[in-house]
C-alpha cells in the first residue's frame, strides 16, 4: 500500500483496477457483470469508484480507451510487470511457443519476503534495477538462495506509468535474522494460476497476455486483490550469456 492508504481504500482500488483490465479484455461483457465479478456489491459503487479513479464512467472510459489505443500492443507491454536482470543483451529473436495447457492451479502458502521497491516506469528501469541495486542487496544479505520474486502492484494497461509499484523480493530464510532497516512483507497464500515460461525478457510480456487475455476469460476463474508475480525458484534455469531463463507467471484467482 501506498503512505497513508487504508486497506479498504487499497483494495477498493485494487477492485476497480481489476476492473478496467476485464472491461478491455472482455469488451463484450457488460459493466454490471464486470462490477460484481471484482468484488463490488453494484454497479453503482463500481462507477462511483472507476469515476473517482479514471475521471470518467466505465463505459465512456472503455470506448475512449479502444478508440485510440490498440489493445494487442497494450498488452504486449505486460513485459514491464517484472524482468529479472539478464548480464547482458541478447540479439531479438522469436518469441517461444506458449502452451496454454500447461497452465496449472497451486495452492501457495504464505511467504515471508524481504524486497527492494523501485516506483515509476516499469520495462527496462525494472531491468536496471536488479542489475544496479538488488543484485548487490542480495550479495550484501549473504542468505542462502532462495526462491525470488519479481511482484507487481500495478498494472501497466491501466495505471500512471511514474505511479507503478514493483518489488524485487527474495524469502527469508527460515531462523534468519533480517537486518535492521530492510523491508519485509509476507506475500500473501492462497490459489494461482500458474505459466511455466521459458525465455527472454522480452519474450515473457506474450505469455503474461496470453494468461491474462486468452487463458483467464473462459477458465472459469477471476483475478483478485493479491499482487501478480512472477516467480523463479532456486534451482530455476538461467544462461546469462542468452538471457533465457525459467520462471512461473502466477495470477490469484478467485472462483468467479
Amino acid at each position: 500500500m501506498l503512505a497513508g492508504e487504508t486497506l479498504g481504500s487499497y483494495i477498493s482500488q485494487r477492485r476497480v483496477r481489476l476492473g478496467a483490465h476485464r472491461l478491455l479484455t472482455q469488451p463484450d461483457l457488460p459493466v454490471l457483470q464486470v462490477a460484481l465479478a471484482v468484488g463490488f456489491g453494484s454497479g453503482e459503487a463500481f462507477a462511483r469508484a472507476f469515476r473517482h479513479r479514471f475521471g470518467q464512467s466505465p463505459t465512456a472510459w472503455r470506448q475512449a480507451w479502444r478508440a485510440h489505443r490498440n489493445l494487442d500492443q497494450a498488452l504486449s507491454n505486460l513485459d514491464q510487470m517484472a524482468l529479472p536482470p539478464p548480464e547482458q543483451n541478447a540479439p531479438m529473436s522469436h518469441a517461444p511457443t506458449l502452451d496454454l495447457a500447461q497452465v496449472r492451479l497451486v495452492e501457495r502458502l504464505p511467504a515471508r519476503i524481504a524486497y527492494l521497491r523501485h516506483e515509476g516506469p516499469l520495462g527496462l528501469p525494472v531491468q536496471r534495477f536488479w542489475q544496479t541495486q538488488v543484485q548487490p542487496w542480495l550479495r550484501r544479505l549473504a542468505w542462502p538462495t532462495q526462491v525470488q520474486y519479481g511482484i507487481s502492484h500495478d498494472d501497466p494497461m491501466v495505471s500512471d506509468p511514474e505511479r507503478c509499484r514493483y518489488d524485487a523480493a527474495t524469502e527469508v530464510p527460515a531462523g534468519s535474522p533480517v537486518p535492521q532497516g530492510t523491508l519485509t512483507a509476507l506475500l500473501p497464500g492462497g490459489r494461482y494460476a500458474a505459466l511455466p515460461f521459458f525465455g527472454r525478457a522480452d519474450h515473457i510480456g506474450h505469455a503474461w497476455a496470453a494468461l491474462l487475455r486468452d487463458w483467464l476469460p473462459g477458465s472459469g476463474w477471476q483475478l483478485d486483490y493479491r499482487p501478480c508475480f512472477e516467480c523463479y525458484s532456486v534451482d530455476g534455469r538461467a544462461d546469462p550469456e542468452t538471457g533465457v531463463f525459467a520462471c512461473d507467471i502466477c495470477i490469484p484467482v478467485a472462483l468467479a
